[in-house]
Protein backbone atom coordinates (compact mmCIF):
# COMPACT_ATOMS: atom_id res chain seq x y z
CA UNK A 1 0.00 0.00 0.00
CA UNK A 2 1.48 3.46 -1.04
CA UNK A 3 0.90 6.58 1.02
CA UNK A 4 0.08 9.79 -0.93
CA UNK A 5 2.68 12.41 -0.70
CA UNK A 6 2.80 14.73 2.60
CA UNK A 7 1.13 18.54 1.77
CA UNK A 8 3.42 21.08 1.88
CA UNK A 9 2.39 23.96 4.10
CA UNK A 10 1.17 26.71 2.24
CA UNK A 11 4.01 28.74 4.42
CA UNK A 12 6.50 27.38 6.81
CA UNK A 13 8.13 29.44 9.47
CA UNK A 14 11.79 29.99 8.69
CA UNK A 15 14.39 31.38 11.15
CA UNK A 16 18.33 31.05 11.88
CA UNK A 17 20.25 30.62 15.18
CA UNK A 18 24.24 30.74 15.53
CA UNK A 19 25.58 28.43 17.09
CA UNK A 20 27.30 29.57 20.46
CA UNK A 21 29.67 27.55 22.86
CA UNK A 22 27.19 26.89 25.23
CA UNK A 23 25.14 24.59 22.71
CA UNK A 24 28.50 22.70 22.31
CA UNK A 25 28.53 18.96 23.94
CA UNK A 26 31.24 16.96 25.60
CA UNK A 27 31.90 15.24 22.12
CA UNK A 28 32.22 18.82 20.73
CA UNK A 29 28.92 19.14 18.39
CA UNK A 30 25.69 20.58 19.22
CA UNK A 31 23.88 18.93 22.41
CA UNK A 32 20.55 17.43 21.86
CA UNK A 33 19.23 20.30 24.48
CA UNK A 34 19.82 23.00 21.58
CA UNK A 35 18.08 21.08 19.73
CA UNK A 36 14.73 21.25 22.75
CA UNK A 37 15.69 25.05 23.00
CA UNK A 38 14.90 25.96 18.72
CA UNK A 39 12.17 24.22 19.12
CA UNK A 40 10.42 26.02 21.66
CA UNK A 41 11.78 29.46 19.97
CA UNK A 42 10.23 27.95 16.69
CA UNK A 43 6.60 27.48 18.99
CA UNK A 44 6.84 30.99 20.21
CA UNK A 45 7.13 32.30 16.87
CA UNK A 46 5.06 30.73 15.29
CA UNK A 47 2.48 31.69 17.72
CA UNK A 48 3.15 34.92 16.96
CA UNK A 49 3.09 34.75 13.28
CA UNK A 50 -0.51 33.45 13.90
CA UNK A 51 -1.52 36.70 16.37
CA UNK A 52 -1.20 34.47 19.58
CA UNK A 53 1.94 36.22 21.63
CA UNK A 54 2.56 33.62 24.12
CA UNK A 55 2.91 37.02 26.86
CA UNK A 56 -1.05 38.13 25.47
CA UNK A 57 -2.68 34.52 25.91
CA UNK A 58 -1.00 33.58 29.56
CA UNK A 59 -2.69 36.97 30.37
CA UNK A 60 -6.05 35.66 28.93
CA UNK A 61 -5.56 32.68 30.73
CA UNK A 62 -4.37 30.49 28.35
CA UNK A 63 -0.87 28.88 28.55
CA UNK A 64 0.74 26.43 25.38
CA UNK A 65 1.99 23.16 26.74
CA UNK A 66 3.73 20.02 24.81
CA UNK A 67 2.86 16.51 25.24
CA UNK A 68 5.19 15.08 23.44
CA UNK A 69 8.79 15.69 21.46
CA UNK A 70 10.49 13.70 18.97
CA UNK A 71 13.92 14.23 17.11
CA UNK A 72 15.81 12.38 15.01
CA UNK A 73 19.74 13.44 14.43
CA UNK A 74 21.31 13.10 11.11
CA UNK A 75 24.40 14.84 11.02
CA UNK A 76 26.09 16.88 14.00
CA UNK A 77 26.67 20.72 13.58
CA UNK A 78 29.25 22.38 15.16
CA UNK A 79 30.61 25.78 16.73
CA UNK A 80 30.74 28.38 14.21
CA UNK A 81 27.87 27.18 12.03
CA UNK A 82 24.75 28.85 11.72
CA UNK A 83 21.60 26.41 12.44
CA UNK A 84 18.25 26.94 9.71
CA UNK A 85 15.37 26.27 11.07
CA UNK A 86 12.52 25.33 9.64
CA UNK A 87 8.43 25.34 11.12
CA UNK A 88 4.83 24.30 10.34
CA UNK A 89 1.81 22.38 11.70
CA UNK A 90 1.19 19.12 10.37
CA UNK A 91 -2.05 18.03 12.17
CA UNK A 92 -4.62 20.34 13.59
CA UNK A 93 -6.76 18.87 15.77
CA UNK A 94 -10.21 20.18 18.54
CA UNK A 95 -7.76 20.65 21.29
CA UNK A 96 -3.73 19.90 20.09
CA UNK A 97 -1.58 19.89 17.08
CA UNK A 98 1.64 17.87 16.07
CA UNK A 99 4.29 21.16 14.84
CA UNK A 100 6.99 19.99 12.18
CA UNK A 101 10.61 20.99 13.13
CA UNK A 102 13.50 20.41 9.69
CA UNK A 103 16.94 21.90 11.00
CA UNK A 104 19.68 22.54 8.02
CA UNK A 105 23.09 22.94 8.54
CA UNK A 106 26.21 24.41 6.47
CA UNK A 107 25.04 24.16 2.90
CA UNK A 108 21.71 23.51 3.47
CA UNK A 109 22.35 19.80 4.58
CA UNK A 110 19.80 18.26 6.73
CA UNK A 111 20.92 18.09 10.33
CA UNK A 112 17.67 16.36 12.48
CA UNK A 113 14.02 16.29 11.79
CA UNK A 114 12.20 17.17 14.83
CA UNK A 115 7.99 17.29 15.62
CA UNK A 116 6.23 18.11 19.23
CA UNK A 117 2.79 17.84 19.90
CA UNK A 118 1.19 20.70 21.67
CA UNK A 119 -1.87 21.70 23.28
CA UNK A 120 -3.41 24.70 25.19
CA UNK A 121 -4.14 24.90 28.75
CA UNK A 122 -6.29 26.75 31.15
CA UNK A 123 -3.91 28.26 33.14
CA UNK A 124 -6.31 28.42 36.31
CA UNK A 125 -7.81 24.27 36.01
CA UNK A 126 -4.67 23.52 33.97
CA UNK A 127 -7.43 21.63 31.74
CA UNK A 128 -6.93 21.07 27.53
CA UNK A 129 -8.81 24.10 25.84
CA UNK A 130 -10.36 23.58 22.78
CA UNK A 131 -9.50 26.11 19.41
CA UNK A 132 -11.78 28.85 18.84
CA UNK A 133 -12.52 28.68 14.99
CA UNK A 134 -10.35 31.98 14.42
CA UNK A 135 -7.38 30.47 16.47
CA UNK A 136 -7.84 27.22 14.23
CA UNK A 137 -8.05 29.75 10.84
CA UNK A 138 -5.14 31.22 12.09
CA UNK A 139 -2.89 28.14 12.16
CA UNK A 140 -4.22 27.32 8.76
CA UNK A 141 -1.32 29.80 6.78
CA UNK A 142 1.22 27.23 8.51
CA UNK A 143 -0.70 23.84 7.96
CA UNK A 144 0.41 20.61 6.09
CA UNK A 145 0.78 17.43 6.12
Amino acid sequence: MTHPPAKEPPEKLRFEVPIYTYNIDFARHVSNIAYVQWMEIGRIKLLEAIGMPVAEIYRAGVAPILIETQIVYKQPLYLGDTVSVEVWVSELGHASAWMEFRFYGKAGALAAVGRQKGTFVGTETLRPLRLKPDQRRAFERFLGG
